[in-house]
């Protein structure tokens, strides 16, 4: 190798923070938040939009439909989702209406 050659290397992305609610009251600011942080992904070739959960407590329909918009812009655009530090009861909504599958969990 010399000098002039480089390798490429994926830059550790820094994940969107959820809020603490994930509810109707803070859908719209929320679903604003997470497509912009899609499209800088797409724009800056990350292969994953990385959302935070480790300080949400509380998600209703509208959280979990803000997160399943997510997921399918994200895959349309080839990227994945992948839900860092999601609190037990998080999980557990996700699984009961079978949409754990469409997501990657990892906890940090």
């Amino acid at each position: 190798m010399t000098q002039l050659d480089f390798i490429a290397v994926e830059a550790p992305m820094t994940p969107l923070i959820a809020p603490t609610r994930l509810t109707a009251d803070h859908r719209m600011e929320f679903r604003r938040a997470v497509l912009e942080r899609l499209e800088a992904c797409v724009r800056d070739g990350e292969s994953a939009v990385e959302l935070d959960l480790g300080g949400t407590l509380e998600m209703d329909a509208s959280g979990l439909g803000v997160l399943v918009l997510l997921q399918k812009r994200a895959r349309e655009r080839g990227r994945v989702v992948r839900l860092l530090n999601a609190p037990r009861t998080v999980r557990q909504m996700l699984n009961i209406t079978r949409l754990d599958s469409l997501f990657e969990f990892v906890k940090r």
